[in-house]
């Protein structure tokens, strides 16, 4: 069977030595699970900077997965990562083109470091390999892959939302972002709507349309995409929960809580998550239903991310505002409405948080899918589940249509949502759950990377689909030539894992 190589902005496999990984953000369960059935490796960045870079592989085996890893000198982290893929991707490709950042240099660094991950990855692929390659960071990874004379099977999947084509022409040479993924063999997406909107734009923008395979024709090549809704390891978390880290931490808040139901939410400090909106909903509900004040409480679990962008900085103190007037206005000498806390927490003790919550408070203002909403689920007592409350403009509000789904701009419909799940009786509660929980369980992890993986390797036919043997013989020589440079700049190490 072919390696599988999977290539991702920064490497993150879960250390059972360290408790496992954390939960807030799915990609590292996700990868992590896809690499326990397939053997390969794991490319990427290794996170740290040095003063210039030179293209020297670290590896190393971490429970059974080679993982190689890259480091990055400071100014392609200030213009890849910092720059054009925090800076002005995320937030175009989530709407806020008000937050996005144009820079020159942010896309010269971003195709400077695609180019070099692609070029320290070839050496260490083989010729049945497939190449699977992840999110928004690491577009262009195929095309530079192209260039070099790589004929593998390579698949991308994007974890965030494809935006609107009226959106994406925004971006100054976007033409050139989507041609980039035209050098892929499959390219995956969360759901059907931002399918649509990825061929909505190459219909509209680029005159491109479909052949009679379904394949999207454009710019002189052809690729497939689909949607294929990611998940979690539902029966994995399901068993965490049963764990003695879990006991303790549900045991902890349940003693915290007592007399009191309590709601959950767990994000990223990040504005896409909608946490000011949905604190705006939670006092709503407070101001709606005086009787109530004194019988719930808000854990806010939101870790802190990308620090150095402007608009996080902002973010966090518009939050540190909202809460302190919120509990300034509801708080008594013996009673806070909401716990905010600033720091990550296992996956094992967010189980037992969320199996300790009456209700979940899932309300993105647009995500990809969001794999919180079915953690939460997946953690609930069968005998006494808590409620879950989406927003609709989360990915997987197509998949989970037995929450309460809600607008999160409406603070109305999130105080109407919380007093119902609050008072939702358990008949009904069992039954939402249980319908949930039937999702969760069959289109799990495991589906969706067998689903992507066995669309990769398929081909739509072989008219065409094969590579020319020149094209195979370019590749061969062009491999070795550079097998051979990279092998003198990788360590000992790399060339052992290589042998």
């Amino acid at each position: 069977m072919s390696r599988l190589i999977v290539v991702s902005n920064r490497v993150n496999p879960p250390n059972p030595a360290e408790g496992g990984e954390g939960s807030v953000g799915g990609l590292a369960m996700a990868l992590a699970a896809a690499l326990r059935e397939y053997s390969g490796i794991w490319f990427g960045w290794s996170g740290k900077t040095i003063p210039e870079f030179t293209g020297q592989l670290n590896m190393q085996r971490i429970e059974g997965v080679t993982v190689a890893t890259v480091d990055l000198e400071e100014t392609d982290y200030q213009e890849y990562y910092n720059g054009y893929a925090n800076k002005t991707l995320w937030p175009l490709f989530h709407y806020r083109v008000d937050l996005t950042a144009y820079d020159r240099s942010f896309g010269e660094g971003y195709d400077r470091v695609n180019k070099r991950f692609a070029e320290t990855l070839l050496p260490l692929i083989e010729p049945d390999d497939i190449v699977w390659v992840h999110d928004y960071h690491l577009i262009p990874v195929a095309r530079e892959l192209r260039r070099m004379g790589v004929t593998n099977r390579i698949g991308f999947f994007l974890h965030i939302p494809w935006p609107a084509h009226q959106l994406v022409t925004t971006l100054p040479r976007h033409k050139a972002l989507v041609e980039a993924l035209f050098h892929y063999d499959l390219i995956g997406f969360q759901t059907e709507e931002s399918l649509q909107a990825f061929e909505g734009y190459v219909f509209s923008e680029v005159d491109g349309g479909k052949n009679e395979r379904g394949e999207l024709v454009a710019f002189g090549q052809r690729t497939r995409a689909a949607a294929f809704p990611i998940g979690v390891d539902a029966a994995d978390f399901a068993q965490i929960v049963q764990g003695e880290n879990a006991r303790k931490v549900y045991d902890r808040m349940m003693a915290h809580s007592v007399f009191r139901k309590m709601i959950v939410g767990v994000d990223r400090l990040d504005y896409s998550k909608g946490l000011e909106e949905r604190l705006i909903g939670f006092e709503r509900f407070l101001h709606d239903h005086p009787d109530m004040v004194r019988d719930v409480m808000l854990l806010q679990i939101a870790p802190i991310s990308r620090d150095e962008v402007e608009a996080y900085q902002d973010l966090r103190a518009r939050l540190d505002g909202l809460i302190g007037r919120i509990n300034g206005a509801y708080a008594e000498m013996d009673f806070t409405p909401i716990r905010y806390v600033n720091r990550s927490y296992r996956r094992d003790e967010l189980a037992g948080i969320y199996r300790a919550s009456r209700a979940a408070l899932v309300t993105p203002l647009r995500d990809g899918m969001n794999l919180v909403a079915k953690e939460y689920v997946a953690a609930q007592n069968p005998d006494d589940p808590g409620v879950l409350i989406l927003s609709r403009f989360a990915g997987a509000a197509r998949q989970m249509k037995d929450a309460l789904i809600v607008n999160p701009n409406s603070p109305e419909e999130i105080s109407d949502a919380l007093e119902r799940a609050l008072s939702m009786e358990l008949p009904e509660r069992k039954r939402r759950w249980e319908a949930l929980f039937d999702n969760v369980s069959r289109e799990d992890v495991t589906a969706w990377r067998d689903n992507f993986v066995a669309a990769l390797r398929a081909r739509p036919g072989s008219d065409g689909d094969e590579p020319e043997k020149p094209a195979l013989e370019r590749q061969a020589t062009v491999r070795s030539l550079d097998v051979a440079a990279k092998a003198l700049k990788a360590g000992p190490e790399a060339k052992a894992m290589r042998a």
